[in-house]
Formats: structure tokens, C-alpha cells, sequence
């Protein structure tokens, strides 16, 4: 790979600008208080906003870019937004002294692509509403179901790390870095190849299909754990890294003793689980179709989070039941926020989700939504409930980047006021 002059001297300026918010004390200080959280020890609620509809968020060409390599132009765009996340949408978001190369890895799937129709809003907008086209009606379809075949080029990987340690010498170190844990989601697959009414349809009428589909799944998933743990393609989520669909993985509880950083284990990371289809499952049937095979996954990890959008304010027995190791729950806005609060008490992290509709309202109300925070946060606070609230699945801010600059203020203010 070749990089322009022009290139480089846009990434190494953008470089150093990065180093020279990483090298700021208060990073420090926030990594120090994730840790504290996830350790489940008292620290103020903390911020973090991701899944940003980046589409709508440049103001004076800050997200522009200006490189002409596809190589450069992806770094590039990881910067840009990681400047413009630090200086508009901060709350208590951690930027470490490094830049990371990804190694290259190809993985053959699971067989099954998406059958869908799509129907769009805004050509711009990468969230879509789908109509799923059934492709497991039977068992015989099961067999679609393929297990991954994994595999690593560790000659493209040297070559792109070199090449990045060349742009960066002198102001970022470049760090290797593998599958830092894994979205495991089964569910969400399964439902894209099953058809959601019908799934829900077969949950009652045809279980055992059901049953059998879901343990080939996760047979699948967990034969490609193996091979990205014996082909040394695993690396640390205990820092600066979202687990699962919260905050940051910042712990000294990880990895665990016999750790190689050769070879990572599952054991040494975070993991993590969600059905969000059983948004209105009984925790029984949750229970028998979902955390039953979950468990299988989750087993295998040091830590574990559990959940995304579904609501788990009543679902909290059955996962104190099956997953020893659970340190953090998603709680969304959906849920009864009382029983939610009493339900997690201090064992676990509270992970709130507030509603991301606020922002795309017709008219914004920062104070509509600061009423929502302060109605969860007093209620938590009152059970000693270790919080971390956030932001995410936001589709749209109406174009109006301000909204989301003006939530990221609020929420910091407002998680100040409960330590």
C-alpha cells in the first residue's frame, strides 16, 4: 500500500491532535472511575454516547474528509469523529494514548444471508425498517446453518501495521489488535432467517424446532470462539472498550491468572448476551429458549453483560439463576423503572438506556429530557444502585447536531448532582 504525502500529513496532524487530548490528566481520572463502577463500588452515574447518526452531525466540515487512499480515508474518519465526539459529546468518554491497527481476519459466516425488504426514510440514514423473507420452515433447514471457518493473514496484517507505524512515529504508538469480545445476539440472527411472527408462532406451536435451531446457533457461535482463542485472535476488552451494549470494560478483575497475552482466552474478556426479540416472552419461556443456551456462551467469559432493548425489570431472578458471573444489566427506558431499581439493588451495574426519541422529536426539550435522567437517577440513588447511563440507538437528531451536544452538557450536569 502507498500513502500520499498529502495523506499522511492530514492523519499526522490529526495524530497529534488525538495525542494531545489523550495525554490530558483527566482521562486518567475517568478510566479510574469506570473501573470503580464495574467493580460495583460507589462513583458518580457515568456518561457515554454511542451508535451516533454520524450522517447528521458535521458542522464546519469538522467529519469532512480530506484524504484520497480508501486506507487512509477509514483512519481519517476514526479520527475525525473521535475529535469531534471529545470536543461536543465528551460526558465521560476515556481517549488512551495509542492508535489500533486491526488485524486481518476473514471469517466464512454462518451460510444464511438476510432475505428482506427494505424500507427507508432517509437515503442518508443507515437505519432501515425490514420485512423478513422465512428461510427456516423446517428442519431439514436447519442444516443452512454452517459452522464459521476462520482464518488470519498475518502477512496483510504486518504490512497495514507497519505502513500505520510509519504515518504515526513519533506521536502514537500503533497496538495489534484482534476480536476485543464479541456482540453474541443469536436471537437477532435467528429471527432475520425465521420471520418474527412466525418465530413467535413456533415458540408455542413447534418448540422443539425451535430448540433445535437456537443449540445449532450456538454450537456455531461457540466453534468460532475456539478458533479465534487457539489462533491467538482474541484481545483485551478491560479498558477503553464498549462491553456489550453499555459502557466501557475499564476492571482489574480481568484477565484472569494464566493469562498470554499470545494467546487471550475468553476467560480474560467480557462477555455478553441479549434476546431482544423477547421483549414480551415470560421470564419462563426467556428462560427456556434464550438464557438456556446463553448460558453456554456466557460460561466461557470472566465477566458478563446481559441485555440490550428488552426489558428485564422482572426477568432479574432468572438471570441471578443462570449466569454467576453477571456484572452489568440493561435497563432501558421501557422498563418499570421501581421494580427495575429493586430487582438489581447493588449487586449488579444499573445500565439505563434513556429514550433516544427525545432527540428527534419535532421540537427539543433538554429539559423534557433531563426530567427523564433525574426521575431514574433519584430512584436508583434511593436502592444504592451503581448506575452508567447511555445514549445510544440514536437514528436521528433532526439534523440538529445541537440537540445531542446540548444532552451530552445536561446528563454530565445532572450525574454530578448524584455521587
Amino acid at each position: 500500500m502507498f500513502v500520499p504525502k498529502h495523506d499522511k500529513e492530514i492523519l499526522r496532524s490529526l495524530a497529534s491532535e488525538l495525542a494531545e487530548i489523550a495525554s490530558l490528566p483527566v482521562q486518567k481520572e475517568k478510566a479510574e472511575m469506570w473501573k470503580r463502577l464495574n467493580k460495583l463500588e460507589d462513583v458518580k452515574p457515568m456518561v457515554w454516547i454511542n451508535e451516533i447518526p454520524w450522517h447528521e452531525m458535521n458542522i464546519d466540515d469538522e467529519l469532512t474528509l480530506r484524504c484520497e487512499g480508501e486506507f487512509c480515508r477509514m483512519i481519517e474518519q476514526y479520527l475525525r469523529q473521535t475529535i469531534y465526539q471529545w470536543k461536543h459529546l465528551r460526558a465521560d468518554m476515556v481517549i488512551e494514548p495509542k492508535i489500533y491497527c486491526p488485524k486481518v481476519i476473514y471469517d466464512t459466516g454462518f451460510g444464511i444471508s438476510e432475505e428482506s425488504d427494505v424500507v427507508r426514510i432517509d437515503s442518508n440514514n443507515p437505519v432501515v425498517s425490514r420485512h423478513f423473507h422465512p428461510q427456516i420452515q423446517s428442519e431439514e433447514d436447519i442444516e443452512k446453518i454452517k459452522y464459521p471457518v476462520v482464518t488470519y493473514d498475518a502477512e496483510a496484517t504486518e504490512e497495514r501495521y507497519q505502513l500505520m507505524c510509519e504515518i504515526f512515529d513519533g506521536i502514537l504508538p500503533v497496538e495489534k489488535i484482534g476480536a476485543p469480545g464479541f456482540w453474541f445476539a443469536p436471537w437477532d440472527l435467528l429471527v432475520t432467517w425465521w420471520g418474527v411472527e412466525e418465530l413467535m408462532i413456533d415458540l408455542v406451536e413447534r418448540p422443539e424446532l425451535v430448540h433445535k435451531a437456537i443449540d445449532r446457533l450456538v454450537d456455531a457461535h461457540l466453534h468460532r470462539l475456539d478458533q479465534y482463542e487457539s489462533l491467538g485472535l482474541l484481545s483485551l476488552n478491560n479498558g477503553p472498550v464498549r462491553v456489550g451494549s453499555g459502557g466501557y470494560g475499564y476492571t482489574d478483575e480481568l484477565p484472569k491468572p494464566g493469562f498470554n497475552p499470545d494467546y487471550v482466552r475468553a476467560i480474560d474478556l467480557w462477555g455478553c448476551a441479549t434476546a431482544q426479540i423477547f421483549v414480551a416472552v415470560s421470564p419462563q419461556m426467556h428462560e427456556e429458549f434464550a438464557v438456556r443456551y446463553e448460558k453456554r456462551w456466557l460460561d466461557r467469559f470472566g465477566l458478563s453483560y446481559y441485555g440490550c432493548c428488552e426489558p428485564l425489570h422482572r426477568k432479574m431472578d432468572m438471570l441471578r439463576r443462570n449466569i454467576p458471573n453477571l456484572r452489568k444489566v440493561s435497563m432501558n427506558y421501557r422498563v418499570n423503572v421501581d421494580e427495575a431499581v429493586e430487582a438489581v439493588g447493588r449487586d449488579y451495574v444499573f445500565s439505563y438506556k434513556p429514550n433516544p426519541a427525545v432527540l428527534a422529536e419535532a421540537v427539543w426539550s433538554v429539559e423534557k429530557a433531563r426530567a427523564e435522567l433525574e426521575y431514574v437517577l433519584k430512584r436508583a440513588k434511593e436502592k444504592g444502585c451503581i448506575v452508567e447511563i447511555i445514549m445510544k440507538d440514536i437514528s436521528t437528531v433532526n439534523y440538529e447536531p445541537h440537540r445531542l451536544w446540548e444532552w451530552a452538557k445536561m446528563a454530565s450536569e445532572v450525574t454530578e448532582e448524584f455521587i
